[in-house]
């Protein structure tokens, strides 16, 4: 095997793509390419670099003879925290042309993109970053099916400081059911509730509001002595969202009034 087919080998082995190298030898990826091509050879500070990362004899990287592992010659901590500040990981088992995971971490805008995506900005299934973008994501902005994060938008959930989605919960929570300090909704139950339909909270702002300060067309005031809705009926509340509401879904009534007593 010749020394421009071993790196290649290597590389691929370690599920690294040409740009990932070049950015941690700090050369273009016009050179990882010539080098892999045979049309150039790297100068000696980079094929120590490249036996270091590979863990392999510098000896058998260069000469005319299989690569062999070499212990004593590897890097005594992760690659991109000695030299670039900078870690790339692509599965080669791939599905619908995607790797099944894909982690890429390190100072900068490093995408990743992947089944299971894990960096700076990462979209996958199960993505996790600083900003994540799958069907279920974890990250500081997070956007998908179900979104957790500092700042969540989640199609059908969402938990964060500040949340979008369906069903959303967070400080400030946004959404058709909503629970949080400030919840603005279709449904909305919080410290402060303001809703289309109910709202439920301190203070409820809806055309159904239950709450101690409550403004809607339909009042119901919360008068028990610690304020924990103990004087409101469940049965109540709920033949007055029929009477209103007669569509709606039994198990949106049943999920709004099971704070109350029944």
């Amino acid at each position: 095997m010749g020394f421009n087919e071993k790196l290649v080998q290597l590389r691929k082995e370690r599920g690294m793509t040409q740009e990932s190298l070049a950015d941690l030898l700090k050369v273009s990826r016009q050179a990882i390419s010539k080098w892999e091509s045979g049309q150039s050879y790297p100068e000696m500070d980079k094929l120590i670099a490249l036996s270091e990362l590979y863990g392999v004899t510098l000896d058998s990287l260069v000469k005319d003879q299989d690569v062999q592992k070499d212990s004593h010659n590897t890097i005594s901590e992760p690659y991109w925290m000695s030299r670039g500040h900078y870690y790339e990981y692509k599965s080669q088992i791939t599905w619908f042309g995607l790797p099944l995971i894909h982690v890429h971490i390190g100072r900068g805008f490093k995408k990743a993109k992947g089944i299971i995506a894990v960096g700076n900005i990462a979209t996958g299934i199960l993505s996790v970053g600083l900003v994540a973008n799958g069907l279920i994501s974890l990250g500081l902005i997070s956007i998908g099916l179900i979104g957790i994060g500092s700042i969540s938008i989640g199609l059908l959930f969402s938990l964060a400081a500040v949340s979008i989605g369906t069903f959303s919960v967070g400080a400030v929570a946004i959404g058709i059911f909503s629970l949080g300090a400030l919840s603005i909704g279709m449904y909305s139950v919080g410290a402060c509730a303001i809703a289309s339909h109910l709202a439920i909270g301190d203070y409820a702002y809806a055309h159904i509001a239950i709450g101690r300060v409550a403004k809607g067309a339909i009042a119901i005031i919360d008068e028990s002595p610690n304020h924990d809705f103990s004087l409101i009926q469940a049965n109540e509340v709920r033949r007055t969202i029929y009477s209103i509401y007669p569509n709606t879904w039994k198990w949106i009534v049943e999920m709004m009034t099971a704070i109350f007593r029944n």
